[in-house]
């Protein structure tokens, strides 16, 4: 009776331990940002395709450098197996080997500019980076509105501009775009940091790296204008505040969120199911309304009204690429040379 029951409860020990492998082999992992992202994601847009896939979903959050941070530490025996991650660092990540190619199918849902270097990761929402101003106070002035990178060197702006850093995406884009205006490129920096040395640094009242710290230098009325992401200004302009978007004549830059497929995942089919999802007309949808990214599925329809504060329809034709490779092999440099001559 004895070993009966010793059998018993071997095959009972057996059976619970194989359950516990099948669940962990059932949790994917995906990687994404913090915050409230994360909330959204977790609450709002993971549990259905948990629930039409019968599995686990677990949000590793943290901003895009730590996510590459990550990936890099665990190349060897990734943890994670989905990564969202900023368009400048994915490049990154890609560079270093770190993600594999996305389904070719999946590309059949999104814009040309969603398609990403060798096609190893895909845009999930758009953000333009342009012009931010205070409609109140330039209706006061009788000011037309903003419509060229050149504004910033306008002497009226002198102490009433703010420009991020070119630590944040929003600055290293805006140097990028001075140097283009005025005859350089990603590869001929130099006229963009004779823009900020000689004409646009003495209108900027501080190299603002902070989202909410801009917020607040807005509503203030520190500053009147400044270098922004499209969906910055919507969350600002959401809470009552007249500020407003401008396209720049030049072209407004991109600025993705991106997702990509990790090297080396013992996920992969479910990997690329879960990208396939996050670019589908449902989840486009709640991520243009709660996150204002433009969304990447060129077949969904937004309500009028929302699509006209997000780069959606016409405004992407106005929208340029950066140049990610080239800004990220040179960022280092042009960092310690931004903190020497600009800042």
């Amino acid at each position: 009776m004895q070993d009966k029951k010793s059998l018993i409860t071997a095959i009972a020990m057996g059976t619970l331990l194989a359950t516990g492998v099948a669940q962990a082999e059932d949790t994917l992992y995906f990687a994404g940002y913090g915050g409230s992202s994360e909330d959204l994601f977790r609450d709002r847009i993971l549990p259905a395709f948990e629930e039409a896939n019968g599995i686990k979903v677990q949000y590793v959050a943290g901003n895009s450098a730590a996510t590459v941070a990550k990936l890099q530490a665990q190349r060897n025996k990734p943890e994670i197996d989905v990564a969202m991650i900023d368009e400048g660092p994915v490049f990154q990540a890609i560079s270093m080997g770190l993600c594999q190619p996305v389904a070719e199918e999946t590309f059949d849902q999104v814009v040309p500019l969603a398609r990403l270097n060798q096609d190893k990761a895909i845009g999930l929402g758009i953000i333009a980076t342009g012009i931010a101003y205070n409609t109140e106070y330039f209706a006061e002035q009788g000011w037309d509105e903003p419509n060229s990178w050149d504004d910033l060197a306008d002497p009226r702006y002198n102490q009433r501009l703010s420009v991020p850093p070119i630590s944040n995406g929003y600055g290293i884009i805006t140097l990028v775009m001075e140097a283009r205006i005025n005859g350089g490129s990603e590869k001929d920096i130099d006229p963009g940091f004779d823009a900020f040395k000689e004409r646009i640094g003495p209108n900027v009242l501080t190299y603002e790296p902070s989202s909410g710290k801009m917020s607040e230098l807005f509503q203030s009325g520190e500053i009147v204008m400044s270098t922004w992401g499209s969906g910055r200004v919507k969350s600002l302009a959401d809470t009552g505040f007249p500020v407003k978007f401008a396209y720049p004549k030049e072209g407004a830059a991109s600025l993705m969120t991106t997702v990509c497929p990790v090297t080396g995942s013992d996920m992969p089919e479910m990997s690329q199911k879960l990208i396939a999802y996050l670019v589908s007309d449902e989840v486009q949808a709640i991520l243009a309304a709660e996150k204002a990214w433009g969304p990447t599925n060129k077949n969904i329809e937004l309500d009028p009204q929302l699509a006209s504060t997000l780069p959606y329809g016409e405004s992407l034709k106005s929208l340029t690429p950066i140049d990610w490779d080239t800004v990220n092999e040179n960022r280092a440099d042009w960092t310690k040379r931004w903190t020497r001559e600009v800042e």
